[in-house]
């Protein structure tokens, strides 16, 4: 019986498929980024300039987070839920307290002469055994309460979703409800990890 022969296949052009393959694939895919936290951060102060007076404690919001993800705000324990509505009450300081941030007069188009929490600020420091999924919710919390508070004004003042809204309303509402937070370099103060 005679053997018969295994035919070779040619495979000279497979590099060329494998080639255009790579090609078609690498241009028809999408690569999603992250673009992190949006946050502005201040100009540095020019070296012949005076610092800026120093902020008054009752314009500062607290927010500690330690390497065990506890938050502690305003010297007190609190859970990641109240956090929104505790800082929506030191934003706003809607009856005026004296432990809350001073309100000012000033003039706003479409709302006149109003008082506004101007001064407060919302200190964030977390520790640098702080997860990053935590910290991020905190971030998250503190925003929805900006947030949130623009919003209920707009529906309001304007019978309008915030987002509804042109830029000059909008840039009102936000002389109201300036986004204020700042964020501390991480360091160690509490925790285990």
């Amino acid at each position: 019986m005679a053997k018969r022969e295994i035919q070779e296949v040619n495979a000279g052009s497979m590099a060329d498929i494998a080639f255009l393959l790579l090609i078609f694939f690498l241009m028809t895919t999408t690569m999603d980024t992250d673009s992190g936290l949006a946050r502005m951060l201040p100009p540095p102060i020019p070296p012949n300039e005076e610092p800026p007076p120093p902020i008054r404690e009752r314009n500062v919001f607290e927010v500690l987070i330690n390497a065990n993800n506890q938050l502690l705000v305003e010297k007190q324990p609190m859970a990641l839920r109240d956090l929104r509505a505790a800082a929506k009450e030191f934003i706003e300081n809607p009856m005026n307290l004296e432990n809350l941030p001073e309100k000012e007069m000033i003039e706003v188009p479409y709302f006149g002469v109003i008082p506004v929490t101007a001064k407060a600020v919302i200190s964030l420091q977390n520790d640098r055994g702080t997860q990053y999924q935590m910290y991020l919710s905190v971030q998250n919390e503190l925003q929805a309460a900006y947030n949130e508070l623009r919003e209920e004004l707009s529906r309001r003042q304007f019978n309008m979703k915030f987002s509804e809204l042109d830029s000059d309303q909008q840039s009102a509402i936000r002389q109201i409800y300036p986004q204020r937070i700042s964020e501390a370099e991480p360091r160690n103060f509490g925790g285990t990890r």
